[in-house]
């Protein structure tokens, strides 16, 4: 005949002590996620949350929607943002993306004279070294 006689295997030891091999990979799967993707996504997040926390009039900054401004009024959880003379805008303080300049106190201007603060170009600092 062609079909051969199937037999049923012995059973190979305890159950219980390949559990710990099995639970092992998703442990690992799960560190790896934890220090990939969680803590990262969590210290971003407290970054931002400090960055907008931070934020006083004056600032220019740049919001989710791609809007830049200046920074007219703070409040508890709304910001009034100048994008023209004259043109004020309100937005909900978490949309706030991107701090482009703060507002320095005066007398720490690093560049030229008086109260007005100074914006610092990073690649004109780099620069301005050289020479």
């Amino acid at each position: 005949m062609l079909i051969s006689t199937a037999y049923a295997q012995s059973a190979g030891g305890v159950p219980g002590g390949d559990m710990l091999i099995q639970i092992a990979p998703l442990v690992l799967i799960f560190i790896v996620f934890y220090f990939l993707l969680i803590r990262p996504q969590q210290r971003k997040l407290k970054e931002h949350r400090d960055m907008v926390a931070a934020v006083r009039r004056g600032d220019v900054v740049v919001t989710a929607g791609g809007i830049i401004g200046k920074v007219a009024k703070v409040d508890d959880q709304e910001l009034t943002i100048e994008i023209a003379d004259g043109v004020r805008i309100r937005v909900v303080r978490s949309t706030v993306g991107e701090v482009r300049s703060r507002n320095q106190p005066a007398g720490r201007n690093p560049r030229g004279s008086g109260s007005e603060p100074a914006v610092v170009d990073p690649a004109n600092d780099k620069a301005d070294k050289g020479k």
